[in-house]
């Protein structure tokens, strides 16, 4: 395979110089060129035909975002967003996701880690083996140009503030009620993502009533991004989103997002289900790892009151874990190809035979729903007099 042509767009030299110096050192990644702006961008993006960009969002005369959809509009291609670690910096990134970008991470800064490059390279990676990657047998030049960035007229103020505002005060959203159904004491839904996911979530998690068995879900997102993703889902789900806390108890209608950086696992106390994070080692390079919440459910007797969903993302978190619940008589399903971002994790659950069912998204909010009038705890008949 030729090596990963990249592109990096970022206003600051210290931060272009970062991340050539890194990504200059893995054998998979050509660094073809740097640009300070979108203007410079554009032109670049024609004459050197990258394969992934990353592109700072905040940046002068031309935000990052304006040009996003530009992209996006006019020569779909992997994008990776660098944002701020700010709350209105993560309010950026998820418009950023919302818009088309593949992925998000923080801008780097002179205290860029290892840890960090790697991070950055993964998330390059698998952008090129995203859906917009250049497929074959298609011409490597734009069909279509972009449009000169002079010709896109500046947002005004009023526009510009609320691109950058973080989500509104949280919702508190009352335990739904329904017409009065109660689920099996065990019933659990658990699902993973990684790139791409962000915006699978959000088209699944939308559709679904307010009245569902709790939901766990581990999304391969940096630490300072997940809450704000929780709160996005929030804003847009019947059911409560909320990022996971220690001590949490799941319980029907509420979805938990597992904070980034830290593992989330569930324990059964004889009653109900309690959320344990840790910041243990790494599972297939992640933490959260889908593999890690996928096992403690499977530890924590589920069984077939369980449902894990495996959806778009690179490598094989979770399918490993998939199987093992499968095994315990869970109802496991995967992503199909055509719908994911990146068809790595649903793949691997596939080969494995991990996952019972390949659903497309468009698919999967009326298969939950299924599963959910299934663990539906019936009455008791009662005898006539």
């Amino acid at each position: 395979m030729s090596r990963i042509r990249t592109l990096i767009v970022d206003d600051s030299a210290l931060v272009r110089k970062i991340l050539v110096d890194h990504l200059s050192r893995d054998p998979e990644i050509e660094v073809v060129g740097t640009a300070i702006d979108p203007y410079v961008a554009r032109d670049k993006i024609l004459a050197l035909d990258p394969d992934v960009i990353t592109l700072d969002i905040e940046m002068p005369r031309m935000d990052g975002l304006t040009f996003l959809k530009l992209i996006m509009k006019h020569r779909p291609m992997p994008v990776v967003i660098m944002s701020s670690l700010t709350s209105s910096g993560s309010a950026q990134a998820m418009e950023a996701l919302q818009a088309g970008a593949v992925d998000v991470v923080g801008k780097p800064s002179g205290s860029f880690s290892v840890a960090d490059a790697g991070e950055m390279i993964a998330k390059i990676k698998a952008a090129a083996f995203s859906r917009y990657r250049r497929r074959p047998g298609v011409p490597s030049a734009p069909v279509v140009s972009l449009p000169r960035a002079e010709a896109v007229p500046a947002p005004s103020a009023a526009a510009a503030s609320r691109a950058v505002a973080p989500p509104g005060p949280r919702v508190i959203k009352p335990v739904p009620t329904g017409s009065g159904c109660r689920f099996q004491a065990r019933s659990l839904i658990v699902m993973g993502a990684s790139t791409g996911g962000t915006e699978a979530l959000k088209s699944v998690l939308s559709r679904l009533p307010g009245n569902m068995p709790g939901i766990c879900v581990v999304q391969h997102i940096p630490s300072y991004f997940s809450a704000a993703f929780a709160e996005r889902l929030n804003q847009c789900c019947r059911m409560e989103v909320r990022e996971a806390q220690r001590g949490d108890e799941l319980r029907p209608g509420l979805v938990l997002v597992a904070p980034g950086g830290q593992h989330m696992l569930l324990r059964w106390n004889g009653s109900l289900y309690i959320v344990d994070l840790n910041a243990g080692p790494p599972v297939h390079h992640q933490r959260p790892a889908v593999d890690v919440l996928f096992d403690s459910a499977s530890k924590s007797g589920g069984g077939s009151s369980t449902l894990a969903i495996l959806l778009t993302g690179m490598g094989a978190d979770g399918a490993a874990g998939m199987l093992r619940l499968r095994e315990a008589g869970a109802e496991t399903i995967a992503q199909d190809e055509q719908s994911s971002v990146v068809f790595g994790m649903p793949r691997e659950a596939i080969r494995m035979g991990a996952a019972r069912e390949v659903l497309s998204l468009d698919q999967m909010p009326q298969r939950m729903e299924r599963f959910a009038e299934r663990v539906t705890a019936r009455p008791l008949a009662v005898a006539a007099v």
